[in-house]
């Protein structure tokens, strides 16, 4: 059984995480930045910096600060780019052996993000999941149209700036809730993943999803008492890491593997995948009993 070729963006700085926003309220700088040192000890490759609706001069605050105490990339995430620039411009490659920072996110409807990387060069997350027709969002429901949407900023972004190559581009496709899914969102994710790979323009590039988002709202445990959401998410990454899903915005404690043929957790992805409306959440609720 081969091993995932996987790299993990540590999600624990992020405003959206209960015990994260509690260290935020309580201005608890030094919890907040012990988190992106326990996360660097259990080998994430990069720390995810989202300090939810805060300022600017906090996200650089904790940027440097963070710096301080490791020596690992970070991921500065935030759809606001104010947030995005103080960020950046307090980032220093210098501290992280030379890497660049990683924006989390781009889509067509961000394109003015595109200039960050005036700030100091960057690798970019595309966010997929999104169109702009006439300057409006449209949420791309298939594979086809994840697809299309990463490859149009792509484009925009190596016609901009020269020095982006492939290797700096990481392409997320969306990830919804499992349990939640009667509309094939994990199909049209699957699917944006396999062309995303095949694709000879976009060779050499990376895919990332939040994994948390695929068990999200499920219990943690069977009826029979086992921890389920793990090998869950390990079978999404079994089906897709061979596809080039190499890096996942995820758990640093979290124990992924590539699971054998017949594992329930990966029969029961499987299973679903083939599955309609109702069909799909009756699969799962079989997983569970």
């Amino acid at each position: 059984m081969a091993e995932l070729n996987l790299k993990i963006i540590a999600e624990k700085i992020n405003d959206s995480v209960p015990g994260t926003h509690k260290l935020f309220e309580a201005d608890d700088f030094d919890g907040i930045v012990a988190l992106a040192v326990m996360q660097a000890e259990q080998g994430a490759t990069y720390i995810d910096v989202n300090v939810g609706p805060r300022s600017p001069q906090l996200m650089s605050r904790l940027v440097m600060a963070i710096q301080e105490k490791v020596s690992i990339p970070l991921c500065i995430d935030s759809p606001d780019i104010e947030l995005q620039k103080a960020g950046l411009s307090a980032y220093d490659p210098a501290k992280a052996g030379g890497a660049m920072p990683l924006v989390n996110s781009i889509s067509e409807l961000r394109m003015e993000f595109v200039e960050l990387a005036e700030i100091q060069p960057v690798k970019f997350l595309v966010l997929c999941t999104e169109s702009s027709v006439d300057g409006n969002l449209k949420p791309n429901e298939t594979g086809e149209e994840i697809f299309a949407a990463g490859l149009r900023v792509s484009k925009a972004i190596k016609e901009k700036y020269s020095y982006i190559t492939n290797d700096d581009l990481f392409f997320d496709p969306g990830m919804g809730p499992l349990g939640a899914d009667m509309n094939g969102i994990t199909n049209a994710t699957i699917d944006a993943v396999k062309l995303i790979h095949e694709s000879e323009e976009l060779k050499g590039c990376h895919m990332s999803v939040g994994l948390s988002n695929f068990s999200v709202q499920l219990p943690s445990r069977t009826a029979g008492g086992d921890l389920v959401k793990t090998p869950l998410e390990s079978a999404f990454l079994t089906l897709t890491n061979p596809m080039g899903m190499d890096h996942v915005i995820g758990s640093t404690k979290k124990k992924y593997r590539s699971l054998e043929d017949g594992h329930p957790a990966l029969e029961t992805v499987k299973d679903i995948l083939k599955l309609e409306g109702f069909d799909r959440l009756t699969r799962i609720q079989e997983f569970y009993s």
